[in-house]
């Protein structure tokens, strides 16, 4: 696996677990960075499977209520259906998570832990620097959507990918690919389209940006 796409995924899970400040950044190494997106695994995955269990609890007294009545129970079940269809996505997110957190060990034994170490810390100082300016060309492309209102892994990486093609000269293709295959993984089963048009608005204006100088 390349170290820059590794990079993406230990940036998109450390995020908002190290210190922002670039002086700080600096001195964490790549096992302080695991420890932190070991750490975001553990309180997502726990997160995900008590809302899935709340969902199917819910699921469970929908049809135990509707037992007891004679009416049409056919929007009983829709919406049971509904609570267990998302259930089932919360749990597979779960499980992506819990693989995600075996997974980084042992790839990072393989990898170029340097590089990774370095790409990653790059990400974030971007991110965190200039977070202001990313966070307000992601709204400018966001369609009758707020930015405070998407997951936050959906937030991330945007970040990410933004920040990659405004300030880290990546081209634009691998930056919006690589974001589009982690929203596959980590996101919902329909983000990385979400993903995908979002980032290709942002592109756009990019580009009309640096046009225009």
């Amino acid at each position: 696996m390349q170290p820059r796409h590794i990079a993406r995924e230990l940036a998109l899970f450390s995020i908002n677990q190290l210190p922002s400040q670039s002086q700080k950044l600096e001195t964490k190494t790549l096992d302080d960075i695991v420890t932190a997106v070991v750490r975001s695994l553990q309180d997502e995955t726990k997160e995900l499977l008590q809302t899935a269990s709340a969902e199917l609890q819910r699921s469970q007294e929908r049809i135990t209520s509707s037992e007891n009545r004679t009416s049409d129970i056919r929007q009983d079940i829709q919406a049971v259906e509904g609570m267990v269809r998302e259930a089932i996505e919360l749990t597979k997110n779960a499980i992506n998570n819990i693989g995600a957190a075996l997974e980084f060990p042992v790839t990072l034994v393989l990898a170029q832990r340097t590089e990774v170490r370095n790409y990653t810390i790059d990400i974030l100082k971007t991110v965190n620097g200039k977070r202001s300016q990313i966070d307000e060309i992601i709204s400018s492309a966001l369609v009758n959507w707020q930015i405070e209102r998407l997951a936050q892994v959906d937030k991330d990486i945007l970040r990410i990918a933004t920040a990659e093609m405004m300030f880290m000269s990546v081209a634009s293709k691998i930056a919006i690919d690589e974001a589009v295959e982690l929203a596959k993984r980590y996101s919902s089963e329909d983000g990385y389209r979400f993903i995908n048009g979002v980032l290709r608005r942002i592109d756009d204006q990019i580009k009309e940006l640096r046009n225009s100088k």
